[in-house]
């Protein structure tokens, strides 16, 4: 989480030269793109291509190191055939760069790329059909398989064992549990923490290790329509989360985030899983921890959203957005109880296989 100050606030006549002095490129249109950290623009210049501005928060541009790799990343991923950003290099020859600038507090160094624009819309704002699904388990896993491969001398910056996201630190939580002091809620979360501490955590030796994106969410996922009246995946953005883990890890993420834009969150997992086991097969240890670790994931988003609002509560209306439904989700999944809603997901992932 960024500093106060830290996020840019960099008008468009500053982002429009700032195309011109590093790129050589002339903006005609710009608009601002949301973020929460970062600062983001649309622009389609006059010479005809169409890009992304990203200004990166001055917190984060002290560690070049993590955003080059993620740049990286990347233009890896985009080389093996997935729909990922790419990008441009400045007039000197750079896939980014350091511009000095004061946004209202003092001048703060802030790191700059023009990355390629995905054309697509967030997976959210489309019906999210079984077939759909399907493809996003497929997507998520073949990330993780092309990430494998992956080679760079900086890799081991990436194990990134402080990051807060990192699933493997889901016993962190702890020290934030004074957030839901108070609310029933704290009791699911126990509960949560205890199975996750007794059942998971002596399954890791049986996961298989990899560089995950960790963080394909309904918004960091873009579809456009295809010709059978269904969507296509167009984009996969945001790599800010990226960290070594573990396969299990990447689909218990995938699930639960799908899961908060269905209206029966209960049907996502047995698609997303078939389409997940048709690149990569789970082991008998990741398929026992699978229902567990995504509450551990609903756990994780719903504790920080919580501790977030206790800095900032002029926030919480945002910080809040997706936690009423995942705690309501959170609820039902522990009530359900693991045996009957793995029956469902593993029952409606051999239909799938079926159907092939």
């Amino acid at each position: 989480m960024a500093e106060q100050h830290a996020k840019p606030n960099v008008s468009q006549c500053a982002a429009a030269e700032l195309m011109k002095k590093h790129y050589n490129l002339t903006p005609s249109e710009m608009r601002y793109l949301p973020s929460y950290d970062d600062q983001n623009f649309y622009v389609a210049t006059v010479e005809g291509g169409q890009y992304v501005l990203k200004i990166t928060n001055s917190e984060d541009s002290k560690d070049p190191t993590l955003l080059e790799l993620q740049t990286y990343a990347m233009a890896f991923m985009h080389e093996n055939g997935l729909p990922t950003q790419t990008a441009l290099r400045t007039t000197t020859g750079q896939v980014m760069f350091l511009e000095d600038m004061d946004c209202g507090y003092g001048f703060q160094k802030y790191l700059v790329r023009l990355l390629t624009y995905l054309p697509g819309i967030p997976i959210s704002k489309v019906p999210l059909s079984p077939q759909l699904l399907h493809k996003v388990g497929q997507t998520a896993a073949r990330v993780d398989n092309i990430l494998k491969e992956m080679k760079h001398p900086q890799l081991s910056v990436l194990q990134r064992e402080g990051f807060i996201w990192n699933m493997s630190n889901i016993l962190h939580l702890e020290k934030y549990m004074h957030a839901l002091d108070g609310d029933p809620l704290q009791e699911v979360v126990k509960l949560v923490l205890h199975q996750y501490k007794t059942f998971v955590v002596p399954k890791y030796p049986s996961f298989r290790k990899c560089l995950i994106h960790g963080d394909l969410n309904d918004l960091n996922l873009l579809v456009q329509a295809n010709e059978s009246n269904g969507h296509r995946i167009s984009g996969i953005i945001d790599f800010g989360d990226m960290n070594i883990s573990y396969y299990v890890h990447e689909l218990a993420i995938t699930i639960m985030y799908m899961m908060l834009e269905h209206p029966e969150p209960l049907e996502v997992g047995g698609a997303i899983l078939a389409g997940w086991e048709s690149v990569f097969p789970l082991n008998e240890a990741e398929k026992d921890c699978l229902f567990w670790l995504v509450l551990s994931r609903f756990c994780q988003s719903l504790v920080l959203a919580r501790y977030s609002v206790t800095l900032h509560p002029e926030n919480e209306e945002y910080l809040m957005i997706s936690s009423k439904k995942g705690i309501q989700i959170l609820r039902r999944l522990s009530e359900i109880g693991k045996e009957q809603v793995e029956n469902v997901w593993f029952q409606t992932a051999m239909q799938f296989k079926e159907q092939k």
